[in-house]
């Protein structure tokens, strides 16, 4: 009775763990982190450079845009490998909240300049927009958030803990 109790104990922890019932999710882990860190490398760049930076998210993923003054329009930041679009793990959902107004995503990359336009915004000053970016998993209530805090770092919170007061 025994052995069968054991048995069905170690296929009961080995199909939670094929299922990744336990809340430990690495593609939702790197991809939020990734997120973050391109952030925080794209607004050094923007102090760096003077210029401002901004982010332009989809459904899919997202790229950097740069701030063309002579041409007075957003355009892909090309020139820094680091900055190149970027797209979600497969089941990821993205929200994108921008001065407290859930930005409406398009289906995919805009290919009309015009369009370039980013929701999020780092200024070359240092300073950012007003911005909350989810990453999640739906269904499983798992997810990031990434958003300045209140020292205007980007940080990445755990989902369950960024709504807390």
């Amino acid at each position: 009775m025994l052995v069968v109790l054991a048995i069905i104990g170690i296929v009961s922890a080995g199909v939670l763990l094929s299922l990744n019932l336990t809340g430990h999710d690495p593609a939702l882990k790197t991809a939020s982190r990734r997120l973050a860190s391109l952030m925080r490398y794209a607004r050094d760049q923007a102090e760096l450079e003077t210029r401002d930076y901004g982010i332009v998210f989809d459904t899919r993923g997202y790229e950097f845009v740069v701030f063309s003054e002579r041409r007075n329009e957003w355009r892909k930041a090309t020139g820094d490998t680091v900055l190149r679009p970027r797209s979600l793990p497969p089941g990821l959902h993205l929200t994108v909240i921008v001065d407290a107004r859930v930005v409406k995503l398009h289906a995919g990359p805009q290919t009309n300049p015009g369009a370039l336009a980013p929701q999020v915004v780092l200024y070359s000053s240092g300073d950012l927009s007003s911005f909350e970016v989810t990453l999640e998993r739906p269904r499983t209530h798992a997810g990031f958030v990434i958003k300045p805090n209140r020292d205007g770092r980007i940080i990445e919170q755990p989902l369950a803990q960024a709504h807390k007061p």
